[in-house]
């Protein structure tokens, strides 16, 4: 059975920092991996933005409990699951993403632990450089046939290192960018894709 690896926010969930910033008015926490790529300099910039408005963990935390799955998201994740081995390669972190998990039925998940002093976000710790790529040359080591989707530039590595990689609903300039990879703008297509 072939390993799929998907990306979370923009494909299964909200972007959880969008949420935060439609509650907060706080602009700058807008910003994802499809505006900045270097993922350490987007979470410099909501670290500081966090410190300089005192946000508390806390605050986020009732955001996202207030997040749902993606229309469709759990019905792809049913057929998926007989399908495939299910991975969900994300850098978002474990703290903010397990209430979320609950909603999509606990899929594996691999991501990165904040680092939290007196409910502020202080740091983060990722589980090693380039995760995306790593974990799917781990499940290629097993003898898996890899396939990928995702929706931003910091899915690149991960598509670039599965048998398969394909967009969902990826932004324009991304598309631009990376034209050798098949899109999909729904889930019956990336549903089409991965069994094509």
């Amino acid at each position: 059975m072939d390993v799929l690896c998907l990306d979370l926010e923009g494909v299964l969930i909200p972007e959880i920092w969008q949420a935060v910033a439609d509650r907060t008015g706080i602009e700058a926490l807008r910003k994802t991996t499809r505006d900045i790529p270097v993922y350490d300099d987007l979470m410099q910039l909501r670290l500081g933005v966090l410190a300089e408005n005192d946000l508390p963990l806390s605050l986020i935390e009732e955001v996202i409990d207030t997040l749902d799955p993606l229309p469709g998201a759990v019905d792809f994740l049913d057929w998926a699951r007989p399908r495939f081995q299910l991975a969900i390669i994300s850098d978002t972190f474990y703290q903010f993403a397990m209430p979320l998990m609950a909603k999509i039925g606990f899929p594996t998940l691999l991501c990165h632990k904040l680092l939290v002093e007196d409910d502020r976000i202080v740091g983060y710790r990722i589980r090693q450089e380039d995760p995306k790529r790593q974990s799917v040359r781990a499940f290629k080591s097993l003898n898996f046939r890899v396939l990928a989707a995702g929706d931003s530039y910091n899915d690149i590595s991960m598509l670039e290192e599965a048998d398969a990689g394909f967009f969902y609903r990826a932004p324009e300039n991304v598309l631009a960018e990376f034209p050798q990879y098949p899109r999909a703008d729904s889930y019956e297509a990336l549903q089409q894709l991965l069994v094509s």
